[in-house]
């Protein structure tokens, strides 16, 4: 396993990879970069297993006949086998958007001879796929009649791979200053032109977020900013956060240390569970576009990149166990080679492997794909365990179209079945994922979230792959204990794990939101029945109501009987500070002038090989010693009513 207390430094890639796109398949990363590459292809590759480490492929494309001299910002798309690269081509003043296809995330990849866009100029295309596995292409064009003459970016249904609904909608548009990329751009006849392209789109809690690079790379405004709705298939465009000038884009320019940072993706990192946003910026001796990345997050209902980064970061953290180490093998036949495992079943019998956690918070990640001739009648999936018994079963059956899952609940076995998609290929990988979080668990097939969750009876504690009647292949088998909280959920906090060190306390979910309400001056403590040693803890929170004129909350490491060390934040004076309590020592921090507690706050805490650090966002507010010893960590809050938005653990060990 990496040490998480490594670091890394922007640029992870310094060869020039202008608009950096990254798909992560079987548990490894694959970058695409615009233009022309070294081997006289175009659109470059890149490979790592880490985020940080990358190795040079070669170029993805052959040119195209006709004699394009652009070659444009690639995106990658998996979908049951097959690897759709939209990419824009063209003489920079007319530019469409097309699709080739490859069998490996590696290329070769061939243009299919289809345009996809209608526009004269089209570029930067971005599939986004929806909870209910609806696609949509997002892309830049132009609006001339637009009242901020310039390029924006606009969305279309997908009704296929290589078919748009036609049915164009503006997304984001010009509206700010910061966003103008020339007062007077010659090449359009001297008009002011604004400029808003490269497309990303993510869903977090219900809502929709667009980020785009707005502006002129060479202005110190320039950069990364987003915009939101709550519904992808509103008429209206969606509101905008960044004005330039009370709020600033997430990502941009630092004079004399960072030029130009943007055209972004995110990437889940090896952990699969914290996002990085991946962008380029212009090397110091301005010879290209390099590749940095930084971790990318929400407080509440706004984003942040803890970018862009010009110091030492910590490495993306690890997956707790990644490959096939700690595996039990229960049945059949096994066979691992370079990180693939082939588990094939006699016939009339199953396969298994099992995996025992440590406490039953984790996720687990697999790909998984059936040899063709064992798919007439195969079945896969995996299996969860409580006290030796099987708390939940999940099937594929290719053969009869269908997800099932078996289910325990304190009302008996429940069991629900829902359809594969009608072209669903059981031949190629497809990736399982499972979140196990107490008594919560969620089942994501090809990372479509509207997949399955519900409430077992009793918390998993270890997990299985199985197969019956067929030969399997698994990769990118990852597995990283903690949880994530959102609060999403119609639970108790009880049903998630956490338990109060006093009855008084009064802790509830609701709007997405777990509240906490202890009035008295006394401390409540808020644990899950985990033990961790290094580990790092995120905690969104704000407080909403000061019952105690000391009252505050923080952040707790020890049992709820005996904590070893605590964090307070509470008023002092005319500013907030933190308390740090530790073998009956305090140390008190001041808190920024823009610490504001009544709004949502990011709190990072990280404990490795004994030292802990705690940042807020990006700041760092204290460096001390850890506790020797194991842990739990806890939520803390005392003469107040306190709302947490997320609650984020990810254990190193």
């Amino acid at each position: 396993m990496k040490q998480p207390s490594q670091t890394y430094l922007n640029p992870v890639y310094s060869q020039p990879c202008p608009d950096p796109f990254v798909l992560k398949w079987a548990g490894e990363y694959w970058a695409y970069g615009s233009g022309p590459w070294h081997d006289g292809r175009y659109l470059g590759i890149l490979h790592s297993t880490d985020l940080v480490h990358w190795r040079d492929l070669g170029g993805a494309l052959e040119p195209l006949p006709g004699g394009h001299t652009m070659y444009w910002a690639p995106e990658v798309s998996y979908l049951n086998g097959v690897f759709y690269m939209y990419y824009s081509v063209g003489n920079e003043t007319l530019m469409a958007i097309r699709v080739a296809t490859a069998a490996h995330p590696a290329g070769p990849f061939v243009d299919r001879g289809h345009r996809l866009t209608n526009e004269e100029f089209a570029i930067d295309a971005h599939v986004f796929t929806d909870d209910d596995g609806s696609r949509y292409l997002f892309y830049a064009t132009d609006f001339p009649q637009h009242t901020h003459v310039g390029t924006g970016t606009t969305r279309d249904r997908m009704l296929d791979p290589w078919t748009l609904a036609g049915e164009p909608q503006p997304v984001v548009r010009a509206r700010y200053d910061w966003q103008v990329y020339d007062p007077q751009r010659a090449e359009k006849g001297g008009i002011r032109w604004h400029t808003i392209e490269g497309s990303f789109v993510l869903k977090h809690k219900g809502r929709y977020y667009h980020m785009f690079s707005g502006g002129n790379w060479q202005n110190v405004s320039y950069g990364v900013s987003y915009a939101i709705t709550q519904d992808i298939a509103a008429a209206e465009e969606w509101r905008q956060v960044a004005d330039g000038e009370q709020v600033l884009p997430i990502i941009r320019t630092i004079p004399g240390a960072v030029i130009g940072p943007g055209h972004n993706s995110v990437v889940r990192g090896p952990d699969n569970q914290q996002l990085f946003c991946v962008y380029h910026r212009w090397a110091h001796d301005g010879s290209g576009r390099v590749i940095a990345i930084d971790r990318l997050d929400w407080v509440g209902e706004r984003m942040i990149v803890l970018g862009p980064s010009v110091e030492p970061q910590p490495v993306p953290n690890p997956a707790t166990t990644a490959g096939w180490d700690g595996w039990m093998e229960i049945d059949g036949a096994w066979d691992v080679r370079a990180g693939v495992a082939n588990q094939a079943a006699a016939a009339g019998r199953a396969a298994a492997a099992q995996y025992d956690c440590n406490q039953p918070y984790f996720v687990l990640e697999a790909s998984a794909n059936v040899e063709h001739d064992s798919m007439s009648n195969g079945t896969f999936g995996l299996a969860l365990s409580a006290k030796d018994d099987t708390v939940l079963q999940w099937t594929i059956d290719p053969a009869s179209g269908r997800c099932v899952v078996d289910w325990q609940t304190a009302d008996g076995m429940q069991q629900t079945a829902w359809a594969l998609p009608a072209d669903f290929n059981p031949t190629v990988y497809h990736l399982l994922r499972c979140e196990v979080n107490g008594q919560t668990v969620r089942l994501l097939l090809d990372d479509v979230a509207s997949c399955w969750h519900g409430m077992l009876a009793d918390a998993p504690t270890s997990v299985r792959l199985h197969t019956e009647h067929s030969a399997v292949a698994w990769a990118g088998l990852a597995i990283t204990d903690g949880w994530q909280d959102l609060f999403t959920e119609s639970a108790k906090p009880t049903q998630l794990g956490w338990r109060t060190s006093h009855s008084e306390g009064n802790c509830t979910i609701s709007d997405q939101q777990m509240w906490c309400d202890h009035a008295a001056s006394n401390r409540l403590i808020l644990t899950k029945a985990a033990l961790f040693q290094d580990y790092e803890a995120v905690v969104n929170v704000r407080l909403a109501q000061q019952v105690d004129a000391a009252g505050g909350y923080g952040l707790c490491l020890g049992s709820a009987d005996q904590p070893l060390l605590t964090l307070l934040i509470a008023p002092a004076e005319d500013a907030w500070s933190i308390t740090h309590t530790a073998n009956e020592h305090n140390e008190i921090v001041l808190l920024p002038p823009a610490f504001d507690p009544p709004v949502y706050q990011q709190f990072r805490l990280r404990t490795v090989a004994g030292e802990l650090t705690l940042h807020w966002e990006a700041a760092l507010l204290l460096r001390c010693a850890a506790p020797a010893a194991p842990t739990t960590f806890g939520l803390l809050v005392q003469g107040a009513q306190v709302a947490y938005d997320m609650v984020r653990v990810t254990d190193f060990n």
